[in-house]
Formats: structure tokens, C-alpha cells, sequence
């Protein structure tokens, strides 16, 4: 079984003890009553199973903000005794990076802008109110509310705009309107400057894209939620004044180090895909343009984006330094195609069939449960190996052997198997790579796991992508 350490989050997400945040009240409107109340609960927490949202008896993280900072004092020095100067030393050092950490987290948890989208049966999609005003929120109409999302009752969708990642939750509500033409649909959403904090928000989101329906142009508890979330951060002075106060640190409120990502997504993923992943692993190892294509809902296909990004994990340092990041555009649509021809690797998902003919915006275009590609180079990798079929066993095996244990979710096993896989990989690479002679035999492909002669394009392709060098000593004449 591997250590705790081992488990560490597919983005280096950290989860801080929860500290209990005041309830906003906001006025209530006679009419509108839930429109116009904020709680807690709607504004940090989510039901497990929804969402980006924590599993069963999970907490969703707390809020820590500059208020909180003279009671988390007290509870540290009560904590904290050191006997000599280089405990105090190394304490002072622990704690500044803590709070290096902690920052970088609280800002990126930051609501960048808030926003809520219509349609309108004369105009189509429209921005019909956010926060900032001043906020350039051009092209979020579209990525918010889908192509195609008028035929479902509600969605979700996860998004990318310019630097800063979006969720919104859609809703669509039959109403005896001739003027709306039977349906009133809206979308209520946010950005951050970071996806892996969004689920945070999901059921606030769909709480209040609900009340926008029924309660059209009440906003108050969004203009709540936006004055709460954008000033999460405390001042750096009060962080510093923070540590000056405590010195003699032992333990800042260590984080709980887990796997964070929406709750059966990634078993749902091996499920949908069966032994088609195995393909996938190899297209996401060599960072390849992937593009998702399937029918509202898109909720659900984000998430396959999200599974794409854990095959591709190689927890070693200086693995494909000097390469394009592998980036996770979620759901994109026609205005993002001029995006999407300046990425060299990406994975993304959309509800628009006009894509498949957009042949240079990808390598791989992924119909439903169906993996393809146009470039001749690469259609050797759809077809699957043997070795991939064994490893793809191993996989299912080693999960059905692990059901009862609760030290480890399926979440948490499909990405520690495939951050292994593709460690032993490229552990061995790197060991041929700088040893004397730099040849890579056959046993060398064996304890990667890979067939010497039906995984050759593909380890070829690995070599040329992360720029290794070694010599090839295997005899492929029967590879095809």
C-alpha cells in the first residue's frame, strides 16, 4: 500500500481545516424570499456528489479570512512549544512557506467576477448582469450556456476565459410566455484564477440560477457572494504580523493532502471508455491536441476532460520541462478557434459537430466512445497491444481487489496507477539516457511495461516529444 505522501493531489490541491464562516443576510424580498438569503451553507459547501464537490464524508474546505487570524494565533502558540533556537529557526522557515502556500491557495479561491446569462428569443444568448461592470466578460454568454443546452432541463459547464477558468450552472424553466416562447432559460456563473477551487461553488450556483428563474433581476444575494468571495485574501502584513507573533511554529494547521475532483468522475470515465482509456493514455503522454465531442449535457464530458489531464501525470521533476503545458480548456465553441489554433496541446470538450471538420485545430477527435485521428503518423497508437490490454487488466484487477478498503477511492487509484505507469517509464528512460552506452533494449521496454515491437511507434514518439536520447537496440522487423 503506498504511503500518505504518495496520494498527493493531481494539482497539488490542499484542503485546510474548515473554519466555520458567518452567515450573509441579505434583505428579503416578500415575493422572492429565497432570492434574497445567503447562508453559509449556499455560499461554501457543496452535496457530495455534485459537482467538482467532496466525497461522502468529506468537508468542502473552509474559509479563512483576516478576521480569523487572531483566534487561529491563539490556537497555534497553544500548540507550539520548542525547545532551542534551531527549532525556532527551522519553525520560522516551515511557517513562511505555510503561508506561501496558504496564500497561493486563498488566491486562487478568489470569485474574479459573477455573472448570470439569458437568452432572449430575438437576441439569443445575452449578458444580462454581472459583477465587476467594468469586467471584459465578452464570449462568457457562450461558454456558459452550451450549444444545443435548450433541449435539457439543467447543466453545468466548466470553461476557460483568457487566463481565468469559469462554472456555470444552467437551468431552463417552462413558463406560459408567448414572449419568451414556452421557456425561460438563464446561466449563473463565476471565474477564478483557478479551477481546482471552483466546485466549491457548484450548489450555491445552482441555487441561484433556480431563483433567477423564478425571480428574474433579484441579485441581491450574488452581489452578497461576490463582496464575500473577492476579498478572501488577507493583507500580507497581517500574514507576517501572523508569524512575528508566533515563534516558535511546530504545526500550522497541517492541510489534508487528497485527491480533489468531482465525486465518480474518474470511475464514470473508465466505465464510459472501458479499454479505449489505455489509447487515451497514450495520446495525453504524448500531449496531443484532444478534442471531446458529445451532446448536451456537457457537464459530465468536463469531467472526461478532467480525467484526460491524470493520464497524462508524470510526477517526476523535469519531465517535459521546455514543452507546451498540456492545458484544460473544458468547454469550447466556435468562438474559441482562433484560441485554439495557437495550442500546440490541449484537451477540450464541446457540444458543436461543426469541430470534426476544423481538422487543423486537432490530432485527436473523440466522438462519443469513439477515438480518432486524421494524422497518419499517429493511427498506429489507436490500435490497442497487447500490453495495453494486460496493463488495462492489471488496472481493473488491482480496483475490484481494492472496493472494501477505504484507505484508497477509485478516483485516488486510477491516477496513482497511471502517475506509476508513467513514472516507471520515464524513470527508465532517463537511467538509459545517462548511462554510458544509452541503449535501450528490449528488458528496458519490458520493465516499462511496454511490448518491444507493438509499442515501438509509441515509445518513438515518446522520445522524440520529451527530446530523450538513446539508442534504440530492438529489432522491429515483425513490428507490423
Amino acid at each position: 500500500m503506498a504511503k500518505q505522501s504518495d496520494r498527493s493531489a493531481l494539482l497539488d490541491w490542499e484542503e485546510v481545516a474548515a473554519v466555520e464562516e458567518p452567515s450573509l443576510a441579505t434583505e428579503v424580498n416578500e415575493k422572492c424570499p429565497r432570492a434574497t438569503t445567503v447562508s453559509s451553507r449556499a455560499l461554501g459547501s457543496t452535496v457530495p456528489g455534485t459537482g467538482w464537490s467532496s466525497g461522502p464524508g468529506e468537508t468542502a474546505p473552509g474559509e479563512l479570512t483576516s478576521s480569523d487570524t487572531g483566534v487561529l494565533t491563539d490556537k497555534v502558540a497553544s500548540l507550539w512549544v520548542l525547545p532551542n533556537d534551531v527549532d525556532k529557526l527551522q519553525g520560522r522557515q516551515y511557517m513562511a512557506k505555510r503561508r506561501d502556500v496558504e496564500w497561493n491557495r486563498r488566491q486562487q479561491d478568489q470569485v474574479i467576477a459573477v455573472f448570470v446569462v439569458t437568452f432572449d428569443t430575438r437576441s439569443g444568448n445575452m449578458l444580462e448582469w454581472c459583477l465587476p461592470q467594468d469586467f471584459n466578460l465578452d464570449g462568457v454568454e457562450f461558454k456558459s450556456m452550451a450549444s444545443g443546452s435548450h433541449r435539457i432541463a439543467s447543466d453545468f459547464v466548466y470553461f476557460r476565459k483568457d487566463s481565468y477558468f469559469g462554472l456555470a450552472c444552467f437551468a431552463n424553466l417552462p413558463v406560459e410566455s408567448e414572449l419568451e416562447r414556452g421557456a425561460r432559460m438563464k446561466s449563473v456563473g463565476i471565474l477564478s484564477p483557478s479551477y481546482t477551487t471552483l466546485y466549491h461553488h457548484m450548489a450555491f450556483l445552482e441555487n441561484q440560477v433556480r431563483d433567477q428563474l423564478r425571480c428574474p433581476g433579484q441579485y441581491s444575494a450574488l452581489e452578497a457572494f461576490f463582496e464575500q468571495r473577492k476579498g478572501l485574501l488577507p493583507a500580507r502584513t497581517t500574514w507576517n504580523n501572523m508569524v512575528a507573533a508566533v515563534s516558535t511554529p511546530k504545526h500550522f494547521m497541517s492541510p489534508e493532502i487528497k485527491v480533489s475532483h468531482p465525486a465518480g468522475c474518474v470511475s464514470q470515465f473508465v466505465q464510459f471508455f472501458g479499454e479505449q482509456v489505455m489509447v487515451l493514455w497514450k495520446f495525453a503522454l504524448l500531449r496531443r491536441r484532444i478534442l471531446i465531442f458529445s451532446p448536451p449535457p456537457v457537464g459530465v464530458v468536463c469531467y472526461r476532460v478532467y480525467s484526460c489531464l491524470a493520464l497524462a501525470r508524470v510526477p517526476l521533476p523535469g519531465v517535459g520541462k521546455g514543452l507546451p503545458p498540456f492545458r484544460p480548456f473544458f468547454y469550447v465553441n466556435v468562438t474559441d478557434i482562433h484560441t485554439l489554433e495557437t495550442e500546440l496541446s490541449y484537451v477540450a470538450c464541446t457540444t458543436e459537430r461543426i469541430f470534426e471538420e476544423k481538422k487543423h485545430l486537432f490530432d485527436v477527435y473523440v466522438d462519443n466512445q469513439t477515438v480518432q485521428t486524421h494524422r497518419e503518423s499517429l493511427q498506429p497508437l489507436l490500435r490497442l497491444t497487447g500490453s495495453d490490454r494486460e496493463k488495462y487488466n492489471k488496472f481493473q484487477e488491482k480496483r475490484k481487489r481494492l472496493v472494501g478498503d477505504s484507505s484508497y477511492t477509485e478516483e485516488e487509484l486510477f491516477i496513482l496507477f497511471f502517475s506509476e505507469l508513467n513514472t516507471k517509464i520515464f524513470q527508465t528512460l532517463l537511467e538509459v539516457a545517462s548511462s554510458v552506452d544509452r541503449a535501450l533494449t528490449e528488458q528496458h521496454m519490458q520493465r516499462m511495461g511496454l511490448d518491444p515491437k507493438a509499442d515501438h511507434k509509441f515509445l518513438v514518439d515518446i522520445l522524440e516529444t520529451y527530446g530523450i536520447d538513446v539508442m534504440l537496440m530492438i529489432d522491429t522487423s515483425c513490428c507490423f
